[in-house]
């Protein structure tokens, strides 16, 4: 039997032991990213950042992958996000529990693990050849947003039920039927937490790269997309053909690149927290 001095010297060992793995962890992470900016700070500039690919390293920029990004993610986004809430609350708010439900619920959980390749088959099939819409913006964002929704959906349905019981009572009580108490007072109050959902979702949509080249991205474009309909490439796959050139210089590109992927990440990242955190502000 334990004793009291035996479960805290337990409990010592336990918490020594966790930190010892995250200053391993923050360790290697901080070599990778000294690392990276030694290699890549030095191309950093106006020029990099606005001009188009070139088979010259020295002249190469990264222009046409950034906009090719940002169109992809606001396009996934706006594709996911509406998705993916309307199958939560319907799974939460209206759907009744039985068989049907629990299958729904388990195959979305076994969704969300699946390779990301298999979305891309998925949308090579689906979008690219089905519909016709071709190796557009538009057919990698939709098979982006089928990659984040199981994401989206499992978050959505984890903030709802976050939501108290009682306010939904309270505005029954007050007259309001079940779709206006959910549009009026459980998604306002859910929001937060499904803005963050979202956020996990995009910060793994923006760094594929398999999906895409499936669906047709190209690996070289030296003019940036104008709309859904326009052949795109995105940073991935950029800083992928960069890294598979033999010369030196393509690597610091590459490394240039990677720095400008992780900018764009965090900003992205950092403006959907603030606007999370001053809506439930508002809301308090």
């Amino acid at each position: 039997m334990s004793t009291p001095a035996t479960r805290r010297a337990g409990d010592r060992l336990l918490q020594t032991a966790s930190i010892l793995v995250l200053l391993l962890s923050l360790t290697a992470l901080a070599a990778l990213l000294y690392d990276i900016w030694a290699d890549g700070s030095g191309r950093l500039d106006w020029r990099f950042l606005t001009s188009p690919p070139s088979r010259r390293a020295a002249a190469a920029g990264i222009y046409p992958a950034i906009i090719g990004s940002l169109w992809i993610m606001v396009v996934t986004a706006a594709l996911a996000m509406p998705l993916g809430v309307g199958a939560a609350v319907y799974l939460e708010e209206y759907a009744k529990q039985g068989r049907f439900a629990r299958l729904i619920e388990v195959n979305i959980a076994n969704l969300a693990g699946v390779p990301s390749i298999i979305y891309g088959l998925l949308g090579l099939g689906v979008f690219v050849r089905t519909f016709q819409f071709g190796t557009t913006i538009l057919a990698g964002a939709a098979t982006l947003a089928l990659m984040a929704l199981p994401v989206v959906i499992l978050s959505t349905r984890e903030a709802l039920r976050t939501v108290p019981r009682s306010l939904r009572e309270g505005s029954y009580a007050l007259g309001a039927t079940q779709w206006q108490t959910i549009w009026h007072q459980v998604l306002p109050s859910a929001i937060p937490s499904i803005l963050t959902g979202l956020i996990l979702a995009m910060s793994r949509a923006i760094g594929e790269t398999a999906p895409l080249i499936t669906v047709g991205a190209l690996a070289y474009i030296d003019f940036a997309p104008t709309g859904l309909l326009s052949p795109y490439t995105v940073l991935p796959i950029q800083i992928y053909n960069w890294v598979s050139q033999p010369q030196a210089a393509f690597a610091e590109n590459a490394a240039a690149g990677i720095i400008v992927l992780l900018a764009l990440l965090l900003t992205m990242n950092a403006v959907a927290i603030v606007l999370r955190d001053r809506y439930q502000k508002a809301r308090t």
